[in-house]
């Protein structure tokens, strides 16, 4: 009788297992609610690509990009996208065990000037003045290089006004600066409401930079080394769910607007011009192509004095990326 107890409960495990799905590990995921990362995570969340994988995962979320990275640090958190870029190198460069897994977010912004303003070209910025959001941001940094790379202007030739981006919409309606550069989601929502100009795209303008056909990044997916070590195959489930909220944001732009409203607070406006805006905010990747202009990216950094020390096999790995997307 005990024989067929025992049996009959091992039945009922392997059933009650087949229904509920295996748990495959859990994953502690951190991201910044706010900017660019907040879009990405709602629907990450909302549509449970992970948990559908079988992961069992506890969002954590963050009020600002430091405070993640911190939380990645104290190992509070054991994986996180949005990590600002030069924020991410500076703490390798300074001893903290932490890997890039894959580039996320994308520096998606624009320079722009008031319509009936003299400043039509990249080279009219001499002598005048431009919004960014600080001297130090990763996208100014970029847009100062493209100026001084491709159009010939020094570092110097002009002055950074710095803001946030409603600050920076403020300036350019009170003809405070003469041009500024802006995330393109901001621009999208101002020029029906104020005529501007643009005279690039910094994805548009990179390539003549880095050498890459790669678009800049800003945002990181950053794992603690010691659970890359670990839990190689979870972290491939993590960098496949971003793959896959990539692609089915893309593909379901009315979803992802309704989502935004629902789960984010977003102005119908604002949830539908991030939708319409998706692939142009988010690509992860990892492959050669984007590894090339991460180290233009950290140089760039380096020689504006934001960081120290060399890219290099330190600071990334790329096998957890590679299974997810079932390269070999």
């Amino acid at each position: 009788m005990r024989k067929w107890l025992v049996v009959w409960m091992l039945l009922i495990g392997m059933i009650t297992g087949a229904v509920a799905g295996e748990v495959k590990g859990k994953i502690r995921l951190g991201y910044w609610t706010s900017g660019v990362s907040l879009p990405f995570g709602r629907v990450l969340e909302a549509k449970r690509f992970l948990e559908k994988d079988g992961i069992d995962v506890e969002y954590i979320r963050f009020s600002d990009p430091p405070s993640s990275l911190k939380a990645l640090t104290t190992g509070d958190i054991d994986i996180a996208f949005g990590i600002p870029l030069s924020n991410f190198f500076s703490a390798v460069h300074d001893g903290t065990p932490l890997k890039l897994v894959a580039a996320v977010q994308l520096a998606d912004a624009v320079v722009v000037a008031p319509e009936d303003s003299s400043v039509r070209t990249w080279q009219d910025l001499k002598g005048k003045k431009v919004g960014g959001t600080y001297p130090s941001a990763t996208i100014v940094i970029i847009a100062n290089t493209i100026a001084e790379k491709k159009y010939g202007l020094e570092p110097g030739d002009y002055s950074i006004v710095s803001g946030n981006e409603s600050r920076l919409a403020q300036f350019l309606v009170q003809k405070q600066i003469d041009a500024s550069i802006l995330r393109s989601i901001t621009y999208e929502n101002l020029k029906n409401k104020i005529k501007l100009r643009k005279l690039g795209a910094l994805k548009d303008e990179w390539e003549n930079v880095s050498g890459s056909p790669a678009a800049p990044y800003i945002g990181m997916g950053v794992a603690r080394e010691e659970f890359i070590n670990k839990y190689p195959d979870l972290v491939s489930s993590a960098i496949r769910s971003w793959i896959r909220v990539e692609k089915w944001g893309a593909a379901h732009k009315k979803e992802v607007a309704d989502i935004l409203k629902e789960h984010a607070g977003f102005t119908p406006e604002n949830a539908d011009n991030v939708a319409a805006r998706w692939g142009d905010m988010y690509h992860v990747a990892l492959d050669p192509a984007t590894l090339k202009t991460l180290e233009t990216e950290h140089d760039v950094f380096v020689r504006a004095g934001v960081i120290k020390g060399q890219f290099g096999r330190n600071l990334y790995v790329t096998e957890p990326y590679r299974k997810a997307t079932d390269a070999r």
